[in-house]
């Protein structure tokens, strides 16, 4: 009864939490620490559920339809912004149940839960829920059946699908299936609805049915036909993939506007699908040669290496400016721009011909570039008659390939030099990457680029990040077959084991005559286990890191050894085994108990069997777009960068109920909606409104992102901003305290970014400790950001305000002098700042010989005397939190990587 009623008491305290902390989100977030108390169940459902997932049951006969109830929605009209907030929300749903039980569903399948369908072992399928679970393989035969063929198969074909999502307008009668990629304990599942009747020949009123499109389909005419190679038509020029021919297996020639692999099939619902899209994009040239063999110089462990789609839109625009430059220099040669302009002048006409030729276009008369996925392709033959077409394919993949090597990957390590982009983690480390076109393959190339350039110090930070990439990466792969063997039973023990040996300098094996042992005292009770059960435990940690080292040899072609234990990588980077923990357990879904881990202890295993909670299934899945809501949001970016603060808050306050009708709020967007609202209603004044939307801010990103996850960072520290505006000045110092604690978890003190935690706190506190905080962000603003740069000039005007207040006169005059040196060189003599930091020299300098003076005549009236005054609003230049998190996004750069 005493427990009845306690509980009784406790429920009405849960329902006092805000909407925003209690709703559920759309999928689920990953979280690698978890309470050993308050193990909650990880089912992540949305908050307006179609009630789809009330059929998931397997007593219940009658599973969902994912696709009708996806395609449904798609077909949804979109006239009005209403009826389009209402087909976003409705994908939103639909999706958000499909992934969830996608990893339900691939959960029971691998736990042993659900019988197969058909196959072996390696090619088993199952039915769960409604959805179509299976290991994947090469489609018509074009993929080595190896596991990581297999896995990349899968993942680009999810990519596949995304894109021909994304495509807008009339191009919506192209559908997709409903498809995600689950991992877990090991194993990758792709994760598919079920179309009905793709594999009937004939339909109602002998509507044609099946395969009307592909390599191997027949030749035959009709209106659906007609119809889908109108819409690949469009899809092809939206995608910049360029209409071909290759050689069908009978001999004939067959027109394509994809890939050969990919397929077109009529549904017994009477909607056009495609299939087997895992080769949307063009190959990647430098790692293939004429004729599709590898390059044994650039092996890799498959054939499946394409660039990414912003890489190639990249390159079509450098495209663009050589044919720009090269029309005019034609027409400069041929008489002038002007005089070639001229109506009928067949000049111009010639010097836009030429152009064409010389920087490849696939068009004699205009500018169009487009690229033929098929090229470099084991298997794919062309017919003669494209020959001239395919030299020129071959010569524009080659240049993007290079375009790759010789301009981004340099134009990304100057944009980190210059703190445009400022990775914290593996995870925004890649999303950079991607960002600019380059595929993670590339790590190494990445590396070698660091290791070589002239400021390889200041760039050490993204040095330690990719050096933990490439190891966390390639551990991960290792771990896969590691858990494939591994029984339900002894999963955690097996965990356990792995990361030590990962971790542990040396960590030696255990013996399957040992492990029973450790088993029955650890759970009070006997039992053995066979040598098969407990054969992972005879990995060590001088055999996984042979592994880790070959591994990354063969994926990122390192011409040197990582090391042969993670002590090694510490001494030569700097990189912390808490970072690469929380890096690998993210990937592989493994969350551990919450406490204080000792790493670099040599006498006892630093991570035991209980620390291992659970596991649970990393889903990729298909983005569904925020369309209205998204378009709202990057009109006020633009806004932000043409000086029109007004009007672009009018367009985020938009953009905020948009996100909010649609995706109540969780969605990763609506976080950098929410955080530039904040900032443009502080830029205002209007610090209270700035600091409730920054506050919702941060709620969004922790359960979206993850409460460790980058931009939670430095969303705490924005929050703290505006909260000190308010003179909330405890609760400033918290989240500030948060935030640095965060950071020395996720990445360590060695960043440029800890050098603005460090600026913030020392202007909240006061005294001593003010004093070390500005003194630590001062080491760290010289090192990475140089001794004449001018937020290391701030850290010197800011530490000679705070040394005054301590009455280290001397300090702050030496401090000051330097902080002038660098205003008089970068501002100007005349410029406001410069004289802001002259006055205040001038003035402590009087202040320190007054008290020099008084103290020689023996009086010490003036020890005590305050410091001189220097109104904030003198400080031209923003406080360093304000620089590098306000100021930064305002100009648009990386500062939420």
């Amino acid at each position: 009864m005493w427990e009845t009623e306690c509980l009784l008491v406790s429920l009405p305290s849960r329902s006092l939490l805000p909407p925003l902390e209690n709703m559920p989100t759309p999928y689920r977030t990953l979280s690698w620490l978890g309470p050993p108390s308050a193990i909650r169940g990880h089912r992540s459902s949305f908050s307006a559920r179609l009630g789809l997932e009330d059929h998931l049951l397997p007593s219940c006969p009658q599973a969902p339809d994912w696709n009708e109830e996806l395609q449904a929605a798609r077909d949804l009209p979109l006239g009005s912004l209403e009826e389009r907030l209402l087909r976003d929300r409705a994908l939103l749903q639909v999706n958000s149940a499909f992934v969830w039980a996608a990893a339900q569903g691939a959960e029971a399948a691998i736990d042993g839960c659900v019988a197969p369908i058909g196959g072996g072992d390696e090619d088993a399928a199952f039915l769960w829920g409604g959805v179509f679970l299976s290991r994947g393989g090469s489609s018509n035969g074009a993929v080595p059946g190896a596991e990581r063929s297999r896995r990349a198969l899968q993942r680009l074909e999810l990519k596949g699908v995304q894109a021909y999502s994304d495509l807008g307008g009339a191009l919506q009668g192209l559908h997709t299936l409903p498809t995600a990629v689950v991992d877990y304990r090991g194993f990758r599942l792709s994760a598919q609805g079920l179309a009905p009747g793709l594999e009937s020949s004939a339909g109602p009123q002998g509507t044609p049915k099946g395969l009307l499109y592909g390599v191997s389909a027949g030749i035959h005419e009709g209106p659906q036909r007609r119809k889908l190679l109108e819409l690949l038509a469009q899809a092809a020029k939206s995608l910049s993939v360029q209409r071909h021919a290759v050689v069908g297996p009978s001999g004939n020639q067959v027109p394509l506007f994809t890939s050969a692999h990919t397929q077109g099939l009529m549904g017994a619902d009477g909607r056009l699908y495609l299939v087997n899209l895992f080769h949307v994009q063009p190959v990647d040239a430098n790692f293939e040669l004429p004729g599709g063999a590898a390059d044994s110089s650039q092996d890799f462990p498959h054939q499946l290496c394409q660039l990414r789609p912003e890489l190639t839109q990249a390159f079509i625009q450098h495209k663009t400016a050589q044919f720009s430059q090269c029309v005019r220099h034609r027409m400069e040669e041929n008489g002038g721009v002007e005089e070639c302009t001229q109506p009928g002048d067949p000049r111009g006409t010639e010097a836009v011909r030429a152009a064409c030729k010389d920087v490849g276009s696939v068009s004699d008369i205009i500018f169009e570039m487009r690229f033929n996925p098929d090229v470099f392709c084991p298997g794919v033959e062309f017919p003669n008659s494209e020959g001239s077409a395919v030299r020129l394919q071959k010569r524009l993949l080659r240049e993007a390939a290079a375009f790759l090597v010789t301009e981004q990957i340099p134009a990304f390590v100057e944009d980190c030099l210059h703190f445009r982009v400022c990775p914290v983690d593996g995870v925004t480390l890649c999303q950079a990457m991607h960002q600019r076109g380059i595929n993670l393959r590339y790590l190494g190339q990445l590396a070698r680029v660091l290791d070589q350039s002239e400021d390889k110090e200041r760039l050490r930070h993204i040095t330690r990040l990719v050096y933990g990439e490439m190891v966390v990466r390639s551990a991960r792969r290792i771990l896969n077959p590691y858990l494939q063997a591994v029984e339900v039973s002894s999963l955690s023990a097996a965990v356990s084991h792995f990361l030590c040996c990962f971790l542990a300098p040396h960590f030696p094996s255990v013996t399957a005559a040992e492990e029973p042992k450790k088993r029955s005292k650890r759970r009070g009770r006997g039992g053995g286990a066979s040598a098969e059960s407990t054969a992972w435990s005879a990995l060590s940690g001088t055999e996984l890191w042979s592994l880790l080292n070959q591994d990354a040899k063969e994926t990122y072609h390192l011409s040197h050894s990582l090391g042969s234990d993670a002590d090694d990588l510490v001494a030569q980077y700097g990189l912390q085994k808490l970072s690469l923990l929380r890096g690998l357990c993210l990937r592989a879904g493994i969350q551990l108990r919450l406490r204080e881990y000792t790493l670099d202890s040599s006498s006892k295993a630093p991570i035991s069997p209980d620390d291992i909670l659970n596991i649970f299934p990393v889903v990729k899945h298909v983005t569904m777009a925020t369309s209205d809501a998204t378009q709202a949001f990057h009109s006020a970016q633009k806004s932000i960068q043409k000086g029109q603060l007004y009007r672009a808050y009018e367009q985020l306050k938009e953009a905020a109920y948009l996100f909010s009708r649609v995706c109540d709020d969780l969605h990763p967007e609506t976080c950098a909606c929410l955080s530039s609202l904040a900032r443009l209603a502080y830029l205002q004044g209007n610090s209270t409104e700035a600091r409730s939307v920054q506050f919702r801010a941060v709620v969004v990103s922790e359960r979206i992102l993850g409460f460790d996850h980058p931009s939670t960072i430095q969303e705490y520290v924005l929050l703290a901003v505006y909260v000190f505006a308010g003179r909330e000045l405890s609760l400033a110092q918290r989240c500030l305290y948060r935030a640095r604690l965060l950071m020395l978890q996720v990445h360590g003190e060695d960043h440029p970014y800890m050098a603005t935690l460090d600026s913030s706190l020392g202007l909240v506190l006061q005294g001593v400790l003010s004093v070390q905080y500005l003194q630590s962000a001062l080491r760290l603003n010289t090192l990475f950001r140089g001794a004449d740069d001018l937020h290391t000039a701030l850290n010197h005007h800011l530490l000679a305000q705070r040394l005054c207040c301590v009455g280290d006169y001397r300090g702050a005059m030496a401090h000051e002098r330097d902080a002038l040196a660098i205003f008089q060189a970068k501002c100007g003599q005349t410029h406001q700042q410069t004289l802001c930091s002259l006055d205040f020299l001038h003035a402590i300098t009087q202040q320190a010989v007054r008290i020099e003076r008084s103290l020689r005549q023996g009086g010490a009236e003036l020890t005590d005397t305050a410091p001189p005054d220097v109104s904030p609003h003198r400080i031209v230049l923003p406080a360093p939190f304000i620089a590098d998190g306000i100021q930064t996004l305002v100009n648009g750069s990386g500062g939420r990587t």
